[in-house]
């Protein structure tokens, strides 16, 4: 077994604190990895607090995930010691249902193996994730990221990045199209940035006039403040992509009567309260709403190529470990530009 330092949550109100627990020794086709950088995300928090209703305890979070290869199993031959690689927000699933074999096992029929807060295939052992010193994956789930980019700020990619990229592409955004980001958070600012590199007209669409500037900033053409009616008004049947990245709870008809015909509004945000929806606003113009849950390991893996080939990364603030719960406070508060990361040399 390998020793491994880290920060768990022992109990939903203890916060996050040392902890020390064992990795597996390795299989023949495991991937070690020393983590460098790990992605602060907010279903961490949700989960370390119990706010979903499934938390395992002790649990170590964190599935946005960069390093270097210290070994491997006999049978890999993907990776050797030295690679810089990332791990994402699963690491195993079932392999052989039709959606697996498909190449889609985010959406695994027997369900996918979370990065952490997930009892492994096993039956025995509860995943672990990120917040530590390092971790063992199967070579099918581990994904090569290039050395040019800034590392730290490859790592919510993992998550951030792939969530956002994944319904983008599902949507065919391309040149001409019209393309509302709702919310500029860290998963919105991927979507800003994904859907402007694509050749998209991008509109941020907020709550808060100061995000106007930033949004900008980002590449946005444009900017609607979703509290003044007359703007929205003025948009209405307006855009072909809405990406909606709010977590908090909100009526999704507010927002469907701006898509123009057989529009589509791709949902990764996850509120804790059941959106709203008027059939209405479903039935008029033909339009759709679809979830999207992360990508799969090719589409992450092509994720990650096309942002070395574009120099697309996430804008990200890089924190010691020690102050993680201060961080999730922080998290909270939405003071935060735009994702935090974690430096386990701090460990």
């Amino acid at each position: 077994m390998i020793a491994t330092k880290a920060y768990a949550a022992l109990s939903p109100i203890s916060g996050l604190a040392p902890f020390e627990f064992e990795r597996r020794d390795l299989r023949p086709d495991d991937v070690q990895v020393e983590i460098l950088y790990c992605g602060v995300c907010h279903s961490d928090l949700h989960q370390a607090r119990d706010e979903w209703g499934d938390s395992i305890y002790p649990m170590v979070p964190g599935h946005e995930i960069v390093g270097k290869v210290t070994a491997v199993g006999t049978s890999v031959t993907r990776f050797r010691a030295g690679d810089t690689v990332g791990v994402g927000v699963i690491i195993d699933s079932c392999n052989s249902c039709k959606n697996c074999k498909a190449e889609y096992e985010q959406y695994c029929l027997d369900g996918p193996t979370g990065t952490y807060n997930a009892m492994e295939r096993d039956g025995i052992t509860i995943s672990q994730g990120g917040y530590s010193s390092q971790i063992v994956v199967k070579e099918k789930f581990v994904l090569k990221v290039a050395d040019t980019l800034d590392l730290k700020a490859v790592a919510p990619l993992l998550c951030a990045g792939i969530t956002t990229y994944s319904p983008l592409r599902y949507a065919k955004v391309g040149p001409g199209m019209k393309v509302g980001v709702i919310g500029l958070g860290g998963l919105g600012h991927m979507g800003v940035k994904f859907a402007v590199s694509f050749g998209a007209e991008v509109t941020v669409l907020s709550t808060s006039p100061h995000k106007e500037a930033d949004a900008k900033k980002l590449g946005a053409a444009k900017f609607l403040l979703t509290k003044d009616k007359a703007q929205m008004k003025a948009h209405d049947n307006y855009f072909d992509v809405l990406l909606d990245t709010v977590s908090a709870s909100h009526n999704y008809s507010s927002y469907l009567h701006l898509l123009g015909l057989e529009g589509k509004l791709m949902v990764v945000g996850l509120p804790a309260e059941q959106p709203k929806v008027s059939p209405f606003s479903l039935i008029t113009n033909r339009r759709s709403i679809i979830g999207s849950m992360i990508g799969s390991m090719k589409e992450t893996q092509e994720m990650l190529d096309y942002c070395a080939e574009n120099n697309i990364v996430s804008d990200v603030e890089l924190i010691p470990i020690q102050i993680i719960n201060e961080a999730y406070e922080r998290m909270l508060k939405g003071d935060v530009k735009y994702r935090f990361v974690i430096d386990l040399k701090t460990l």
